[in-house]
C-alpha cells in the first residue's frame, strides 16, 4: 500500500500492546469470535480507512474487513464505514491504533477539503508543507491529496528550498542561488523565501523559479504578484486560515501552502463499537 507501512504498523502495535493487551486477555479465549463497526459521530471527508484494514490485518490476516465508505467519500454522523469479522481479541486490541489512525487522516482530509472549499475557482493550487507527525509524513501527505490538496516536497531531498536561515549563512539570496545551482541537477527547481518585496527583487534577478512569499499581506501580495509579472511562481505562506485563504487566492498567487493542514487538523470523531 505505501511503502513502509508495514513497518510502521509494527512499531506502533508493539508501543501500545507492549508484553501483551492484559485486559483483552483476562476477558476473551482466543476462541471468542466477534464483529465490530467502525461508525461517523461527525460530518467530514473519510481517510485512511485502508491502513485501518492494514492494522487488524497485520494481528489475524485471517480476519475479515469489510469497507462501506472509501477515502474521499463525504461522510455524516452514523454512517458505517467498515465492518470487521474475526476474533474478539483482535478487535479489542486493534481497535485504538485502528482508530487513531482513520480519526487523524479524515481530519487533516476534512481540513483540507474545507480551505479547497473556500479557495472555490479562484487559480490557485493548495499545497502541504513538512510540518507532519514525524514518521507519518506519508500518511498525512496523503490525507491532504484526499481532501483535494496537492502535496510540496516530501523532504530536503526532492526539492530546493532556500529559507532565510539558509540565506544568512549563505550571506545573502544571490549568493545562496548561485552556489546551489552550481551544484543541483538541472531537473530541481529552486524556491526562494522572501519577506519583503526587495528580496522579491533580488530573487527574481538571481534566477528563482519559485518565490515563497512569507507572512505578507493582502496588499504587499497583490504588489509581488505585479512585479513579478510571470517570471517565476508565486507561493504564498504564513498566517493561512479560514479567515484569510479565499482573499489570499484572490491576489493572484499560483500556490498556496499552509502547515495547519497538518499541523493544526482536528481528529474527526469516529468510533468502533462491537456489535
Amino acid at each position: 500500500m505505501w511503502a513502509g507501512l508495514d513497518d510502521l504498523i509494527k512499531v506502533a502495535l508493539a508501543e501500545d500492546i507492549g508484553h501483551g493487551d492484559v485486559t483483552t486477555r483476562s476477558l476473551v479465549t482466543p476462541e471468542l469470535q466477534a464483529s465490530g463497526v467502525f461508525l461517523a459521530k461527525a460530518a467530514g471527508v473519510l481517510a485512511g480507512i485502508e491502513v485501518s484494514r492494514a492494522v487488524f490485518a497485520q494481528l489475524d490476516p485471517e480476519g475479515i474487513f469489510m469497507i462501506h465508505k472509501k477515502d474521499g467519500e463525504v461522510i455524516k454522523p452514523g454512517d458505517i464505514l467498515a465492518r470487521v469479522e474475526g476474533s474478539a481479541a483482535t478487535l479489542l486490541t486493534g481497535e485504538r491504533l485502528a482508530l487513531n489512525f482513520v480519526q487523524r487522516l479524515s481530519g487533516i482530509a476534512t481540513k483540507t477539503r474545507q480551505y479547497v472549499e473556500l479557495i472555490g475557482d479562484a487559480p490557485v493550487r493548495l499545497t502541504d508543507t513538512r510540518k507532519t507527525t514525524p514518521g507519518l509524513r506519508v500518511l498525512e501527505k496523503y490525507a491532504v491529496t484526499v481532501g483535494g490538496g496537492y502535496n510540496h516536497r516530501f523532504g530536503l531531498y526532492d526539492g530546493v528550498m532556500i529559507k532565510d536561515n539558509h540565506i544568512a549563512v549563505a550571506g545573502g539570496i544571490t549568493t545562496a542561488v548561485e552556489q546551489v545551482r552550481a551544484q543541483v541537477p538541472h531537473t530541481l527547481k529552486i524556491e526562494v523565501e522572501v519577506d519583503t518585496l526587495e528580496q522579491l527583487q533580488e530573487a527574481l534577478a538571481a534566477g528563482a523559479d519559485i518565490i515563497l512569499l512569507d507572512n505578507m499581506d493582502i496588499p504587499t501580495l497583490k504588489k509581488a504578484v505585479k512585479i513579478t509579472k510571470g517570471r517565476a511562481l508565486l507561493e504564498a505562506s504564513g498566517g493561512i486560515n479560514e479567515k484569510t485563504i479565499a482573499a489570499v487566492a484572490k491576489t493572484g498567487v499560483d500556490i498556496i501552502s499552509s502547515g495547519a493542514l497538518t499541523h493544526s487538523a482536528m481528529s474527526l470523531d469516529i468510533s468502533f463499537d462491537i456489535e
